[in-house]
């Protein structure tokens, strides 16, 4: 099967920075291509209109128009003959994006076209309890109206966004996905108690709750550290340039000298922070299904999260991890402290959070649900 995927953002050198939908794309990517299928990934909002070829995927980079008022729907128009001329050529025989901005919603293609609810901007407003623009709305809208097909990162995603879009539109689960035998198991090599927190610095990832939770376990165990890796945002409340600013002071002045925020850091880096760690926290009121969830779990980490919505369907309560609602401060920290301070619980949890992650989100599995799914599309329209 030939499959593009027309997206933002990818991890590439040539295709600049990415977030959770390119990293998603790119491990579906890598699998896909292992099993024999051929993927080419359109990536619009590019410095430069340009091909290249890297690990047997095609690339295309889309230069956005720019023409104040129509810029949009110009860049639209571009994509789908970009797309259509693939599909006349024989190079692709469906597309899938992402439901984010509602890019597809005038996107008119020849070839089937799947939409991927990674988590629409209506979504994410809605669970961040803050106003969506009207425009990215009725575009995301548009785009699910208009899908042949519609992909949910988990069945809560898309239960919430049929909700959320007055719309009762079918959809097919399948999770994100790791390789998880590219992430190997380590016991951290230093005897430091550390707990990290990996992602972006922003308030929907429940950072405004961390130093309160912090506070509680810095009172109990002295010398345990906070590590905070990411890159810093603005504040969408308060209009802050920096999270990491409005944070800071509402650690504990004791608990403070025990935080180090490393800002963003290379994906390699990451991976031997996780390593190191004792305890990864993820406090977050918004997600679809999160990646660095799956990575942390795959690297047999003892893990405390947000028990919101998602997060059932990866990790069951005292089984594969601790799922916590992030403003519950005392029981948050009472979970951290227990798995400081017990090596055992740790272990099993870290144990059972990679067979977990080997059973149902690795790349291999989850590529062989999406050809089926596109298979059964592509044979409706």
């Amino acid at each position: 099967m030939k499959i593009a995927f027309l997206t933002p953002e990818f991890p590439h050198p040539k295709t600049g920075k990415s977030g959770g939908i390119g990293t998603s794309i790119f491990n579906l990517s890598k699998a896909l291509v292992s099993l024999g299928h051929q993927v080419c990934v359109v990536v619009y909002g590019q410095d430069a209109d340009a091909y290249f070829q890297d690990n047997n995927i095609h690339f295309y980079k889309v230069k956005n128009i720019k023409v104040k008022g129509v810029s949009l729907l110009l860049t639209q128009n571009k994509v789908a003959r970009l797309l259509n001329s693939l599909y006349e050529s024989g190079k692709i025989d469906i597309v899938e994006a992402p439901d984010w901005t509602g890019f597809t919603s005038f996107v008119m293609t020849k070839c089937p076209l799947v939409v991927k609810l990674h988590g629409s901007d209506t979504y994410f407003c809605h669970l961040d309890k803050r106003p969506v623009k009207f425009k990215n709305k009725f575009l995301e809208k548009r785009a699910l109206k208009k899908a042949d097909g519609i992909i949910s990162v988990s069945a809560f995603t898309g239960h919430l966004t049929n909700e959320l879009f007055g719309l009762n539109r079918a959809f097919t689960v399948i999770p994100n996905s790791i390789d998880a035998h590219a992430f190997t198991p380590e016991q951290p090599k230093s005897k430091t108690l550390r707990i990290l927190y990996f992602g972006t610095l922003i308030r929907k990832k429940g950072l405004f709750e961390l130093p309160e939770i912090f506070n509680l376990v810095n009172e109990k165990q002295k010398e345990v550290e906070l590590v905070l890796v990411g890159k810093d945002s603005g504040d969408v409340k308060t209009g802050a340039p920096s999270t990491w600013e409005l944070i800071k002071p509402l650690f504990s002045k004791a608990a403070i000298k025990q935080v180090q925020y490393m800002g963003a850091v290379s994906y390699s880096e990451i991976e031997a922070l996780i390593k190191e760690a004792t305890v990864c926290v993820f406090p977050t009121f918004a997600e679809a299904l999160p990646v660095s969830w799956l990575e942390a779990m795959a690297m047999e980490k003892a893990i405390v999260a947000s028990n919101i919505g998602w997060a059932k369907e990866m990790i069951a309560h005292g089984k594969e991890g601790f799922l916590v609602h992030p403003t519950n401060h005392k029981d948050y920290a009472a979970c951290i402290l227990e798995l400081l301070e017990n090596l055992e619980k740790r272990h099993q949890f870290g144990v059972a959070a990679r067979e977990k992650v080997k059973a149902k989100f690795s790349h291999d599995f989850v590529a062989k649900q999406s050809v089926a799914f596109y298979k059964s599309i592509i044979d409706c329209v």
